[in-house]
């Protein structure tokens, strides 16, 4: 029989399989750093977007021709009256002294500055006809103005509606650039005494009148002023 200091307990066995597991857990648990200065990485935060890709310019396809640049006729086109040839010539010129002249664009700033002068002067708006009329031109209107005002006469006036307005002459001499439009519109205008009895007006009516813009081709001032006025019967 062998002696008891030589005997297997398989108890043994059990005992150090529970030590290893234990050890494996607590290294397991207790082996991980945490650092509370550094927060943990955002492990779902998207990511930065590439950047947008830029296309080139498009090229010009093989035996393409460059288109040519409208004539004076085309140019004008919609801005002067067909046939009336010195306003296409002198549009012209005036594009050549001034670059960033633009016809229609034109156009549509006389248009507003059509009503606000018809307007101005029918309130007897000083201020803003000088910013507007050549002084020659603001003196004429300051001096209408002036008479109504020593008769307590009042002027009420609306454009209705600006029917057309087409260029129609220009020209640039001297380094001064000009350019006549010819406006047909509907008013409604209604002149009263001091009393507030009307003395003529309350019907709408036709009106077409020529006027003539005018400014340095050279002056760091965009703005056109009015030189000139001429009404047709």
């Amino acid at each position: 029989m062998p002696a008891s200091g030589d005997l297997f307990d398989p108890t043994l066995i059990v005992f150090a399989a529970l030590a290893v597991f234990v050890i494996w857990k607590l290294r397991s648990v207790l082996g991980m750093r945490v650092d509370r200065d550094t927060p943990p990485p955002a492990r779902f935060a998207p990511r930065p977007p590439a950047p947008a890709a830029v296309a080139p310019p498009p090229s010009a396809e093989p035996g393409a021709v460059a288109t040519a640049r409208p004539s004076g006729a085309e140019r004008w086109e919609g801005v002067a009256e067909k046939g009336v040839a010195s306003a296409w010539s002198g549009l012209d010129a005036i594009a050549a002294s001034d670059p960033s002249f633009d016809g229609k664009a034109f156009l549509s700033g006389a248009r507003r500055a059509y009503e606000l002068i018809v307007t101005a002067f029918a309130k007897g708006d000083r201020d803003t006809l000088k910013t507007l009329l050549s002084q020659e031109v603001f003196n004429g209107f300051a001096a209408e103005i002036a008479r109504r005002e020593q008769q307590g006469e009042t002027l009420e006036t609306a454009v209705v509606a600006i029917d057309s307005a087409t260029v129609d002459a220009a020209r640039a001499i001297g380094g001064r650039n000009e350019v006549t439009v010819r406006f047909v519109a509907r008013m409604m205008s209604v002149r009263r005494d001091s009393a507030g009895e009307t003395i003529d007006g309350g019907q709408s009516r036709k009106v077409i009148e020529r006027w003539t813009f005018a400014r340095d081709a050279k002056a760091s001032d965009p703005n056109w002023k009015l030189v000139a006025t001429q009404a047709e019967d």
